[in-house]
Parts: structure tokens; sequence; C-alpha cells
């Protein structure tokens, strides 16, 4: 049967996915494969909430799904389970169709990851490479915004340990703790080395909803029971997120104003990424006891060479109420100071000092000072 067009929806799409005419890119989250598409249709959404699309507005018609080979009448969705149980689940109860891959290469996990045969429709066996990441090393800034970070952490708190350059040097920083935790919505290789260092709490689960680094990784979480690899509406519930002890969120964006809102999803007006879990992972570990939600971020875009702290962002928000901004200029802290400590301690401590005198001009005009 030939169909005028179809809709393919996936989360951070890759850039190896083939979009010839008549493909729709649908996504809650822009990645690079999906990225300026012409066709692309983008759809808010928390993170959370995205299970919650799939028995509504969309319902998907066939699930692809990614999977270990069949053991004792299952199957392991193994690096990556997300929304992808939400997703089966609504393909079950609409009678439509499941198809997985079936790859001897991919790591048994735990959790929400197991899934029955009986759930898929069918199975086509692959033995294919996996796709690994290998992190470059942090450069001096993110060094310095990690340290700043990692020194607000102590023994026992929750992390959510994400990827990227700010969050490898902060793990970096944290090596000699003990009894840390992982309540994450994905984590990388920083997550093994916090357990080669001793100090992870090895009496408590790491939870996480997807993984991604390299095979090093993939062999420890591969038939590892203490990887509990958990559905997206569990870990990014904020509700979920708000019980962890001592919950720490570190999260990035591309813009943060002198009220303290973030973008982290837009660039002139065009979606660059999304909210994914920033709100959900802000919001949670605010409510947490002992929690903190910090923004990370340099002071100056190299690239696009302008300040990242600027008076009043005219993009859409994607979080605020942080409690610390973060750059390599210092430790804005946010929560429970008034609107006018907030700016001055964002422009005193967060700004690049090139752009301090301008930003002090408009907190004047935007009665901040």
């Amino acid at each position: 049967m030939e169909m005028p067009h179809v809709r393919l929806h996936a989360l951070n799409a890759q850039p190896d996915i083939p979009l010839h005419d008549g493909v729709i890119p649908e996504t809650t989250f822009v990645g690079p494969g999906f990225r300026g598409h012409p066709r692309l249709s983008y759809v808010p959404c928390r993170l959370s909430m995205v299970p919650r699309l799939f028995r509504g507005p969309l319902a998907p018609d066939v699930v692809v799904v990614h999977t270990t080979a069949p053991r004792n009448g299952q199957v392991s969705l193994g690096l990556e389970v997300n929304v992808l149980p939400a997703a089966i689940e609504a393909a079950r109860q609409r009678g439509t169709l499941v198809v997985a891959q079936l790859n001897p290469r991919m790591p048994w996990t735990y959790g929400d990851a197991v899934i029955s045969v009986d759930d898929i429709d069918l199975g086509v066996e692959v033995d294919a490479p996996l796709t690994t990441h290998t992190a470059r090393p942090p450069g001096d800034d993110s060094r310095l915004i990690g340290s700043r970070v990692a020194t607000e952490i102590g023994d026992g708190a929750t992390l959510q340990a994400g990827i990227g350059e700010v969050p490898d040097a902060t793990i970096a920083g944290v090596l000699e703790r003990r009894g840390l935790k992982v309540w994450t919505e994905m984590f990388s290789d920083s997550v093994l080395a916090l357990e080669q260092a001793g100090a992870l709490d090895r009496g408590t689960p790491v939870r996480t909803s997807f993984v991604f680094g390299s095979h090093e990784l993939y062999d420890w979480v591969n038939d590892n029971p203490r990887v509990q690899m958990l559905r997206t509406e569990t870990t990014n519930a904020p509700a979920k997120i708000a019980q962890q002890p001592g919950m720490t969120s570190i999260n990035t964006a591309l813009q943060v104003d002198l009220f303290d809102q973030a973008n982290a999803s837009r660039i002139s007006a065009r979606i660059y990424s999304g909210f994914g879990g920033q709100t959900d992972f802000t919001v949670g570990a605010s409510h947490a006891p002992g929690g903190r939600a910090f923004m990370a971020l340099r002071s100056w875009h190299p690239r696009a060479d302008v300040s990242t702290i600027v008076p009043l962002i005219d993009e859409p928000v994607t979080s605020f109420q942080h409690s610390a901004v973060v750059t390599e200029q210092g430790v804005a802290w946010i929560w429970g100071r008034d609107e006018r400590a907030q700016a001055r301690n964002l422009i005193e401590h967060a700004a690049h000092p090139s752009v301090r005198d301008d930003l002090w001009e408009e907190a004047r005009a935007l009665g901040l000072a």
C-alpha cells in the first residue's frame, strides 16, 4: 500500500534518520536529525507528559523498538526505555503494530525495560553495532562551572547526571563524595566514573530512562540489576523527583534573563530543542528535601559571540525559579531573594564583566535596580 505521507515520531532524532519525500518528522524534543527540517512538526510538551500524547492526539499506528534477543519469553528494551512502554501499550490498546529489532548486542537491562514477547507482533533479527558516544574533555570554562556546582554537592545527595561538558566536569568534582544516588532522565560514562570511584550508594539502584555512552558503559549496565531503567512518566514526574533526598538538578540554557527566566529551547523564535526534562527536574528538585536546581551555562556564548545573561528574554520560557545560576564567573544565588537581589546577583556573579554596565542600565529601566 502506498501512502501520500507518514508522520515519523522520534525523540532527539539523530542525523542518520532518512527523511525522504512524504515523511513528516514529528517530535516533542528536536534532535540533530530533525533540527531545521522544513516539514518539522514540533509538539511542545514536557517530557513527563509525552506518554499521555500516545493515548490521545499522537496515538501510534506502528511502534518500532530496538531490543535484545528473546530470553525466557521476554526481551529488554536495553539502553532506551523512555516513552517506549507507553507507546507499546497505546499500540496494544488500539490493535496496531509493534515491531522489534532483535539485536544480540543490545545490553539486557531491568525495570521497565523488560517486556513480554507477546507484546511484539513482528520481530526482525539483526546483528548491528550500537551507537556510542565519546565525551570530549571539558574546556576550561566548563571545568570551572562544574567545580562550582560540585562544591555545593554533599555526601548522600541524589544527582540528575546528564550528558555534556558541564555535567562531566561536575561529576569529576564529586568523586570523593560518598553515598551518592542517581535519579535522572539519562546518564553517560560519568555515572560509571562514580561507581568506579566508590562514590555511589551501593544499596540504592541507579535509576534512569536511557543510557548513552561508551562500550565500557554498556558492558557495565548489561545484566546489572543495580541499574533500573524506568519509564519517562516515572523518572520525570516532578512528584517522584521531589521524593529524592538532596535532589540536585543540573541543567543548562541558551539564555537567562534578570528575572531568572531561562530559554533552553529556541533561537530567533525557531525551535532548537524543546522542554525536554528541564522543567520537570527544576520543579521536582526544588520541592525535594534539601534539593536544589542549578542552571549552569557559560556567561558568553562562543559561537554567537553574545552574552548569555540578558535583560529580558524574548523567547518562550523553558524554566524559572532556579536555586542558583552558575557560570565561570561565579554563583548567582536566586531562591529566596527578592527580584532586585536576584538581578544584582546575576549581574555581579554570573554575567560576563564586559556587559555588566549595560545590564545595570537595563535593570534600572526594568525596575530591578
